[in-house]
């Protein structure tokens, strides 16, 4: 298979737009449509699909080496990308102590699809981006090896979210997203018309996503593009972070309209649209999607749905730093791993 040709995957595109009734919305005279990221590819599904296509294309079939978390949706990605298309890789992972372990579900996926496993240590992990710590880390790759940044978040990226904003030309006046590392926002605001807005919920803190769209934008495009705003309200205490209330709206939403709801992101960017909603952010009129960036991953504490992701940072060098990783408590009490990126 020509690993040149992504179409041969059969992804799903444009992916699905589906209007839900929601009188939350429908009594301030707004619409609400879900744009189904999800079931674009069921291996390499919503952002995973956006953000790594061309950056496979210029890899051109040879081996891919990226990095990530225990529990990495991106790690995922890139290991049944190379299973379908024929092409080494190597993931890079977070945590050295996790070497001598039995793999996780996640990490298991990853060997299964053929991805090389390399542990390295967390201070090894934050210099990866480093020239002399990057040589080495290729060592352990073919060689030629193309590098794909974590969470796969870089101006190839940006390019490939472009396509989401211009599949919803004239059916969408404000277009909300879950944000990890902001690739997916700045290329889905480059990608909206005129008169149309892009939102971003952080499920971070730390107030660093700004420039992070900025600097994005800046290295796809050669500046800023389209209109973006961010609301930083939502993100519960910081990612992988489930509070009681959060997962009481997920479940009432998917009682609602019987749509599994992933957590960690989409649940987070939900509840926020649908505050803003209650709150008259919106004018009577207004045309509301909400980007369905992933679907629930395994079955939480109690019942929910939730999902690990995968993001630049994952943590890393964040306000929230390595303590929320590799399956800190949530503030429910219960243990999430933590890795974001959208």
């Amino acid at each position: 298979m020509n690993a040149f040709d992504l179409s041969r995957l059969r992804p799903r595109l444009p992916s699905p737009l589906e209007p839900v009734e929601d009188e939350r919305f429908t009594r301030h005279g707004l619409t609400l449509s879900l744009k189904r990221e999800d079931l674009i590819h069921p291996d390499l599904p919503g952002n995973k699909w956006r953000k790594l296509a061309l950056n496979l294309a210029a890899a051109g079939g040879r081996p891919v080496l990226t990095f990530g978390g225990a529990y990495s949706n991106h790690l995922r990605a890139v290991a049944a990308a190379g299973r379908l298309l024929g092409f080494p890789t190597v993931g890079i992972v977070r945590g050295d102590e996790l070497a001598g372990r039995p793999l996780n579900p996640s990490l298991a996926r990853c060997a299964a699809d053929g991805m090389r496993l390399v542990f390295v240590d967390r201070a090894t992990y934050r210099a990866k981006n480093d020239p002399a710590t990057r040589a080495t880390l290729l060592e352990r790759a073919p060689a030629g090896a193309y590098v794909v940044p974590e969470g796969g978040s870089n101006a190839l990226a940006v390019q490939g979210c472009v396509e989401l904003g211009r599949e919803l030309a004239g059916v969408a006046d404000t277009v909300a997203v879950a944000c990890g590392t902001g690739g997916t926002l700045a290329g889905l605001a480059a990608g909206l018309a005129a008169g149309q807005q892009a939102l971003g919920v952080p499920v971070l803190k730390g107030g660093f996503l700004g420039g992070e769209v900025r600097a994005l934008q800046e290295a796809a495009f050669g500046g800023p593009r389209g209109d973006w705003s961010l609301d930083e309200r939502f993100h519960g205490g910081g990612y992988a972070r489930v509070s009681p209330a959060l997962d009481a709206f997920a479940r009432d939403f998917e009682a609602r309209h019987g749509l599994a709801i992933e957590r960690l992101y989409v649940a987070k960017m939900l509840l926020g649209l649908t505050t803003l909603a209650e709150e008259g952010a919106f004018p009577a009129g207004t045309r509301l999607v909400a980007v369905v960036t992933g679907a629930p991953d395994t079955p939480r504490p109690g019942g929910g749905a939730g999902q690990d992701g995968d993001a630049q940072q994952d943590g890393e060098s964040r306000q929230d730093g390595d303590a929320q990783q590799d399956g800190e408590p949530r503030q429910d009490g219960g243990a999430q791993p933590a890795d974001s990126s959208r």
